[in-house]
């Protein structure tokens, strides 16, 4: 089976900085299923393409301890399924990440992409992909051109035509191959939920079929469904019956990433360099400040064991001068801590909605009085928003697990208290599209401490 990846930004060449391979050579790597070969058919100024093929050793494959293929003839070498996707994922693992040393500018720019795949599960193909922003062309195949009566082949010719960020569409195909193909060729446990969300971390939460693609991926277990899919309703921070059913416009990023884009351009602002994150939950924020070289030193600390080996598992697939400037703590916001004090930064995102009421001057001392960092940033639902959303009842908080959601005028009292106690100025900025009546959806408050 192959992929072939095919660009016209010019110069075309470029693709093989983004992919990590170089155009004039041919490279061999093994993988569980046999062995993946990169080669360019074409590369010029004008066009380069690279292709990906896979060789499936079948009866390796059929002998595999846990493999969940039955018959040693099968369609696994041919057709692409997750065999394939997890191929990209060893193969062009440093451009699936969207890394790119040599040319970082350019792995953030989406380019003119055409994705071919000559053998590939076709009856969903363009349900799933033509939201992404890709053309979608299938040409049918007859499973034998000598017996008319048999019809077609489940299996078509899919060609992808867009403009996209590369790693963008290396996460794509990574999910939605065995979503395709309706089948994975390894049992799927529970880290299986970490990797569908990291990777679909940009395009997932949005898509009008998520609930199908996550089913699918997780091989209908439906446990891991039910979980996943709340925690993507979680990310895109919209009440679950409005995440469920609305359709917003392709490629919109969900209200999750915006804060998350708006924090780390705060800390740069401000020229943080190492920056706590506090109620760091699974590491979706550490994901995205560990790819900015200009923090240094970043902690991230949670309360809840669970939410903290998550984190770690996050943390463990950064790459190795990621890792170094990263470290966990299990801690909690009421209580002093002398290892994060003294810090440029530290953030509470989606963090003092979660708390009691009652023990919000616990966490004020903790963190403006002992920790005492030059910046503290705070982002927390703005209920006056709340209206916007049809779906959710007046008086009714966005998530089960809030103690309480304030109005823009009650967290610029709460922040002005800070403020007065602690020796902070604060300003506000929001974040999510501006209601000229309710405001923004998510609020956030930037304190800095006054010189002595």
């Amino acid at each position: 089976m192959l992929v072939s990846i095919t660009t016209t930004h010019q110069p075309a060449t470029d693709l093989g900085y983004l992919l990590h391979k170089h155009p004039d050579r041919a490279q061999r790597f093994e993988v569980s299923t046999g062995t993946a070969h990169v080669f360019y058919p074409e590369a010029s100024a004008q066009r380069c393409t690279a292709t990906l093929l896979l060789d499936v050793d079948p009866i390796g494959l059929v002998r595999k301890a846990g493999n969940t293929l039955g018959q040693y003839v099968n369609d696994r070498p041919y057709a692409a399924s997750s065999l394939l996707a997890v191929a990209i994922g060893k193969v062009f693992g440093t451009a699936l990440r969207g890394r790119c040393d040599a040319r970082p500018e350019l792995a953030e720019t989406p380019i003119p992409l055409e994705i071919h795949l000559p053998c590939c599960p076709s009856a969903l193909a363009e349900r799933l992909f033509t939201p992404l922003g890709w053309t979608v062309a299938v040409t049918s195949q007859q499973l034998d051109p000598s017996f008319a009566d048999w019809g077609e082949s489940p299996y078509a010719d899919l060609r992808l035509t867009g403009t996209l960020r590369l790693s963008d569409a290396l996460a794509q195909l990574y999910v939605l191959l065995p979503v395709l193909d309706d089948g994975k060729h390894y049992w799927v446990v529970a880290d299986e939920i970490d990797k569908l969300l990291r990777v679909g971390a940009n395009w997932l939460a949005t898509h009008p079929d998520r609930e199908l693609i996550t089913t699918r991926y997780l091989a209908h277990q439906g446990r891991y469904a039910a979980e996943a899919l709340e925690r993507l309703t979680e990310l895109d921070d919209r009440p679950a019956e409005d995440a469920e059913h609305a359709e917003p416009p392709a490629r919109e990023r969900s209200l999750a990433q915006q804060r998350r884009a708006t924090i780390v351009d705060e800390l740069r602002a401000i020229g943080a360099h190492r920056v706590v994150d506090m109620g760091c939950g699974e590491g979706k924020l550490l994901h995205e400040l560990v790819a900015e070289p200009t923090f240094t030193e970043i902690v991230g600390v949670e309360v809840a064991a669970g939410q903290l080996r998550s984190a770690a598992r996050q943390v463990e697939r950064f790459a190795d001068r990621q890792r170094e400037r990263v470290s966990l703590h299990q801690g909690s916001v009421s209580y002093a801590d002398p290892r994060i004090a003294d810090f440029d930064a530290i953030v509470l995102s989606e963090v003092v909605e979660h708390i009691d009421l009652p023990r919000l001057p616990a966490l004020a001392a903790t963190v403006f009085g002992a920790a005492a960092p030059r910046h503290v940033l705070v982002t927390t639902p703005n209920s006056e928003y709340n209206v916007r959303w049809e779906s959710l009842p007046a008086g009714h908080l966005r998530h089960p697990d809030h103690r309480f959601e304030w109005t823009r005028a009650e967290l610029g009292s709460w922040a002005d208290d800070i403020c007065a106690t602690h020796g902070y100025d604060v300003r506000h900025v929001p974040i999510g599209p501006v209601d000229p009546e309710v405001g923004s959806p998510t609020q956030l408050a930037v304190f800095t401490r006054r010189a002595a």
